[in-house]
């Protein structure tokens, strides 16, 4: 992603002219685009026009357009993005007022306008237009006769290809068939990535192996071990659910904090605001905030556990326990 301008400042009205450079930028942009917000972008409009005979023919005209977000949609295989909404802007194609659907394009630059920008979208900015951020890594997961050929990226995980050829059983006394199935097998899992996988520089770079122990999406999936670790044998260090978060994080407890992206996407805008100022109160107060991203396998483990969960500092007493002896103390 390239950002070509911003005038924001954090928690106040502005605007960002962002460029989709490649697939995983709009996934970075559906978690920026929210209900509400202002979309300005170039576009397709079918219109109708009327020649001097009278006769009414149509056409399609590439316009930019202003739209009020009132639906987005992300196609996560085809790393697409539509954005619904009406136009709010003087337009010799559209109406104001008129609904229209704006599809972002890879390389084709857009304005989104926000009345309130918060330190998780602009994290996200940042985590967009880092260059650093594109230390992806291809992974070839595979069984006899399936295989599935996977670009793990710092926000999701891709399906580029899959591979099937049917392996008929070893039979005694001959594996003519099941060997010459399991070379065509080999064979096309290997043509499958050299034909999807990029390996410029990536072979002769002595950093690789440590950049594959240190993508974003290991981490997450090594915060998220050690969060099971600590709730089987240290369950008062491990917490999770919103409301059980929020009080470790109000003793100053939280040492990481791990949540789900999607948390973010949420169209009520004060649900919204309390995952913010968690994310900000861990922050604040020297911990580690990990935003796990859904279309990973961890971020889909994490939203299983409420799509919030804490690694303490110290422990503290759960908070459904000391609910439960308050109201035996009442009852007595």
């Amino acid at each position: 992603m390239k950002l070509l301008h911003k005038d924001i400042e954090k928690d106040n009205a502005g605007q960002v002219t962002l460029m989709p450079e490649e697939a995983e930028d709009m996934w970075h942009t559906y978690n920026l685009v929210q209900v509400g917000d202002s979309l300005r972008a170039s576009t397709i409009r079918k219109v109708q026009t009327e020649s001097s005979t009278g006769s009414v023919g149509s056409s399609r005209v590439r316009t930019t357009l202003t739209v009020s977000v009132e639906a987005i949609d992300f196609d996560s295989q085809a790393c697409q993005l539509r954005v619904k909404g009406t136009n709010i802007e003087e337009n010799q194609y559209v109406k104001m007022g008129a609904y229209h659907t704006i599809e972002l394009e890879l390389n084709r630059k857009f304005t989104l306008a926000k009345k309130v920008w918060d330190s998780v979208v602009l994290d996200r900015i940042d985590q967009a237009c880092d260059p650093a951020q594109k230390a992806d890594v291809a992974a070839v997961v595979m069984q006899e006769g399936l295989a599935n050929l996977v670009l793990v990226t710092p926000a999701m995980t891709l399906l580029r290809a899959k591979v099937e050829v049917t392996i008929p059983r070893k039979r005694r006394g001959s594996c003519t068939q099941h060997e010459k199935a399991l070379e065509r097998f080999y064979e096309a899992v290997m043509q499958g990535i050299l034909r999807h996988f990029n390996f410029d520089e990536v072979l002769s770079d002595p950093a690789v192996t440590s950049r594959l122990s240190d993508t974003k999406a290991a981490s997450e999936v090594k915060a998220l071990e050690d969060f099971y670790k600590i709730l089987q044998h240290e369950p008062d260090k491990a917490f999770y659910g919103l409301s059980h978060v929020e009080r470790a994080s109000e003793a100053l407890a939280i040492d990481v904090l791990l949540i789900s992206d999607k948390l973010f996407r949420h169209q009520d805008i004060a649900t919204r605001s309390r995952y913010v100022r968690l994310v900000d109160s861990v922050r604040d107060n020297g911990g580690t905030v990990r935003i796990f991203s859904s279309l990973h396998v961890s971020g889909e483990q994490l939203t299983q556990l409420s799509g919030v969960a804490a690694i303490l500092r110290f422990p503290i007493a759960d908070p459904s326990d000391v609910e439960d002896e308050d109201s035996s103390s009442d009852e007595a």
